[in-house]
């Protein structure tokens, strides 16, 4: 499918998923800004090596999605989107009577409350064309939980939370919104942990994977960053036309548990 004159933002896509997303939104002809809070010649470099990668126009933007004005000042200086996908996020473990103020703030602030100050940005332009996608990277811990992880998965319980209340505002205006949620997925962050958590519990690689990584994980595979870009781009056809408010989850089954 061709998205061709259409504008997409993704925010946090230096790297991992959401680079992923902005790759194939671009490789289906969208113009794509891709974000991060920094602002270094490295951050625009990455868009320019992508546009000659897939051809299309991608352009970075500089914004912290834990400022409410800078996530909205991001689609306002990309001049509104068509596509918004909601990628930004940090993780932080921890008991919850240990869990620092401060991380659990962050994580609220990045993983969630920046999907609604974008969104709430970007919705009256794409009613004013009749036509836009939201898409929400939440995750298999929008659906179910783990110890440890409090701020995390209240978060992208909220996020897809978030997502059902925009298709329902959104409906019949030309606007879907859904939730992808994925697994563990393979990205430069995953794959550096791979080593330290050989040499905490003694294993190889391979045992590493499947044992601890992927214990939850049915499918013993990663999910990749091109099927979450995949399933992005997916969402943006007209086959999704009738595809909001839910989530769709690439967690090789563990959300089947």
């Amino acid at each position: 499918m061709s998205l061709a004159g259409r504008r997409a933002i993704v925010t946090g896509s230096t790297s991992g998923i959401g680079l992923g997303i902005a790759r194939e939104l671009a490789k289906a002809g969208a113009e794509v800004v891709i974000n991060s809070f920094t602002d270094t010649e490295a951050d625009h470099r990455l868009a320019a090596d992508l546009a000659a990668e897939t051809g299309a126009p991608v352009r970075y933007i500089q914004a912290d999605m834990s400022k409410p004005r800078d996530c909205r000042a991001l689609v306002e200086k990309a001049d509104g989107c068509d596509i918004l996908v909601n990628n930004a996020g940090i993780q932080h473990v921890a008991r919850i009577e240990d869990f620092p103020e401060d991380k659990w703030d962050a994580i609220v602030a990045i993983n969630l409350s920046s999907a609604f100050h974008t969104t709430a940005a970007a919705l009256a332009g794409m009613y004013e064309r009749g036509w836009g996608r939201v898409i929400n990277i939440a995750s298999a811990h929008g659906l179910t939980a783990s110890p440890y992880k409090s701020a995390y998965v209240a978060a992208k319980h909220g996020v897809v939370g978030l997502t059902k209340v925009t298709a329902l505002e959104a409906a019949g205006k030309g606007v879907t919104c859904n939730a992808i949620c994925p697994g563990y997925v393979l990205t430069p962050i995953v794959e550096k942990q791979i080593p330290d958590q050989m040499k905490a519990h003694n294993m190889d690689r391979e045992t590493v994977i499947r044992e601890v990584m992927l214990s939850r994980q049915p499918s013993g595979d990663f999910a990749t960053v091109e099927q979450m870009g995949g399933t992005a781009v997916f969402l943006c056809a007209s086959a999704a036309d009738q595809i909001t408010g839910t989530t769709i989850s690439v967690d090789g089954g563990w959300t089947a548990l």
